[in-house]
């Protein structure tokens, strides 16, 4: 009986501790979110990524993208970009599947890379080997700063990304 009390108690101990510890746990700096949209000829397209903050720090200086340099287009693991059929981007074939979505901000320009190695951290193992297609949009001025960066899909296969005063959109069909 008194195995079956300390077992008890020991357990109830350690329940509480493992509730008090997922009390504590903080909510991500940078959270998940997903984008989608299914156009209307049927092209589902999807976007996971991880939204960093501004926090009062200059987009570029003090905070990706760093202009000229590979960012991975939010933050964490790389951006996973993913269509259900062979489309083309602003008028360059990209082919079904789930691909990495880097960019390149050029100052006026963007430089959006879909890269076949979708799975990884950050831009660290980014490899330009491996990038299926790479499309020059231009930088598209914020009238509102985003605090969050944040990706918009639209019906008509529109996809925009805002963070801070800065961003690009380019159009899946």
């Amino acid at each position: 009986m008194k195995k079956l009390l300390s077992l008890a108690l020991v357990s109830g101990i350690l329940l509480m501790g493992a509730n008090a510890k997922a009390q504590d746990k903080k909510p991500p700096a940078s959270p998940p979110a997903t984008a989608s949209a299914t156009t209307s000829n049927g092209v589902e397209i999807k976007i996971n990524y991880s939204q960093p903050s501004v926090k009062g720090r200059e987009i570029g200086k003090e905070v990706e993208p760093m202009q000229g340099k590979v960012w991975r287009t939010g933050a964490n693991d790389a951006t996973v970009f993913e269509i259900n059929k062979d489309v083309t981007i602003n008028g360059k074939n990209l082919p079904a599947g789930k691909y990495g979505l880097f960019s390149i901000w050029n100052g006026d320009t963007w430089t959006i890379i879909f890269n076949k190695t979708w799975k990884q951290w950050g831009a660290f193992n980014y490899k330009d080997a491996d990038d299926i297609l790479r499309v020059d949009v231009p930088n598209v001025a914020q009238q509102t700063p985003s605090e969050k960066m944040t990706f918009t899909v639209g019906t008509d296969g529109k996809v925009s990304l805002a963070w801070g005063n800065v961003g690009f959109s380019f159009t899946v069909q």
